[in-house]
């Protein structure tokens, strides 16, 4: 039997789940494509329940599997930066609807923002979990700011933030296919607006110009959201 020193088993640790994440995505992603792009394998929602059934079934501790799993976290902040190139291209786009986008993806954000802090209050949650709950729909960098500034937790908005994205990519692929929308400018907004950066990722998939749309309203969400916040913290001092 070989004996590891605590180095090497910390090495071991990051490779396995930093490996073992990138092997699970690129197979979903395969049978994916293979199976016609059924909702319930995509590899946004797939690939996060059996990592965390593997966890539980073997007992790991997540702080296990993020010591590797961290590296990929930490492109996210570049990746959501990298959508700026696509809504660069279809600027023209952008200026045409300019006022519409606005308008749209405003009233999204109020009623995302103060919706969720409402319901929050309404069922009789804590001060700190009404907070923590506000800025869920934005995408996380952007979402932990805002928990911060509100003084919240930015764990159980991390925890609320993914669960928005992904319940929010599979309410609207379905809403999209049921109702027979075929306007990309409409797609991409619902995309961007109910599941920020994991409804981009898919609106990607139905071309640039929809995944732009989705990109820009995923960034202006967060924009409102970063001056809705402190906002909404300095009247909640005073009354």
């Amino acid at each position: 039997m070989v004996n590891y020193n605590i180095f090497q088993l910390i090495s071991i640790h990051i490779i396995e789940s930093l490996v073992g994440t990138l092997v699970l995505y690129y197979a979903f992603k395969k049978l994916y494509e293979r199976s016609g792009k059924k909702l319930y394998l995509t590899p946004l929602l797939a690939v996060p329940v059996v990592i965390g059934l593997f966890l539980v079934t073997m007992h790991i501790p997540y702080s296990t599997y993020q010591e590797g799993s961290q590296y990929i976290s930490l492109m996210l902040q570049p990746a959501t930066v990298a959508f700026a190139v696509p809504l660069y291209k279809f600027r023209g786009v952008v200026k045409e609807y300019a006022v519409p986008l606005i308008v749209v993806i405003g009233m999204g954000c109020w009623v995302a923002f103060l919706g969720s802090m409402g319901l929050a209050e309404a069922i009789g949650l804590s001060p700190e979990l009404v907070h923590s709950i506000a800025p869920r729909s934005v995408t996380t960098p952007l979402a932990l700011a805002a928990s911060d500034t509100l003084g919240g937790d930015p764990t159980i908005t991390a925890i609320l933030v993914i669960a928005t994205g992904l319940l929010g990519m599979i309410m609207t692929t379905m809403l999209i296919k049921r109702r027979h929308i075929h306007n990309r400018l409409l797609k991409g907004m619902l995309y961007g607006i109910s599941a920020h950066g994991t409804g981009t990722a898919k609106a990607y998939e139905d071309g640039p110009k929809t995944g732009a749309i989705a990109s820009l309203s995923m960034i202006f969400m967060g924009i409102m959201t970063t001056i809705i916040a402190p906002i909404v913290s300095a009247l909640a001092g005073v009354l």
